[in-house]
């Protein structure tokens, strides 16, 4: 499936866009991965919050 994400963000409009991945801790400690896709223009800010 993923295959699919990454061929439709290079073709059209999805160069307008970018998969992030954010590390985030639960409350025992362990980090977990959260991935979105986003506009280009707010991936700075993404990681600033």
């Amino acid at each position: 499936m993923a295959k699919k994400v990454v061929a439709t963000l290079k073709t059209g409009s999805g160069k307008d866009y970018a998969k992030v991945y954010r590390a985030v801790k639960n409350k025992k400690g362990a980090y977990s991965f959260k991935t979105e896709i986003i506009p280009n223009e707010n991936v700075k800010n993404y990681f600033k919050a």
